[in-house]
């Protein structure tokens, strides 16, 4: 009965610990040198988000952190990735980290500004549009990814945080 229980904690360790392909991505951390495997965040339900501070949508880092907020201990994990492919992200990345703290009180993980789109886009981000069919179009456009690390959805710039639709979405993935 002891070996029994010993192999059955063995492979659910080793499920907990499955990493899909997508997911199976480093990114670096913001006003970072460190790195960050994504893997980290299996069996979670991710919202990733291409994120900007001067830009139309940027109110919506508030409605990112109060989704956060009561959904991370039912296992959403949010990922705000900043870029500077529309041209409206500071430079600095140290004012981007200070901007979201001071400004809308970020406490989800934020990743290094990145490019989200087109041939240079990070390898990640290649996934991401590969596996949704969608590329980016606008600041704040939204990935939704399932616990078994595949692409659930991909939210245009214009549906906030808590709107009905992504936040039934990620309910019934909770």
């Amino acid at each position: 009965m002891k070996n029994l229980s010993i192999l059955t904690l063995s492979i659910l360790s080793s499920a907990a610990f499955a990493c899909s392909d997508l997911l199976n991505s480093n990114l670096r951390v913001l006003d970072s040198d460190d790195e960050q495997n994504l893997c980290e965040y299996s069996g979670n339900v991710v919202l990733v988000v291409n994120v900007a501070s001067r830009c139309g949508y940027t109110p919506q880092y508030a409605g990112l952190q109060r989704l956060y907020t009561k959904f991370k201990d039912d296992g959403l994990m949010i990922i705000g990735i900043p870029s500077r492919d529309f041209f409206q992200e500071f430079s600095a990345e140290s004012k981007v980290a200070e901007f979201c703290s001071t400004e809308y009180g970020v406490e989800f993980p934020m990743f290094a500004t990145t490019k989200v789109t087109g041939k240079k886009a990070h390898p990640f981000y290649k996934k991401l549009i590969e596996a949704s069919g969608k590329e980016p179009r606008w600041n704040f456009a939204k990935y939704l990814i399932g616990r078994d690390g595949q692409v659930i959805g991909h939210y245009k710039s214009s549906v906030t945080p808590e709107s009905e639709r992504l936040v039934s979405a990620i309910q019934a993935l909770l």
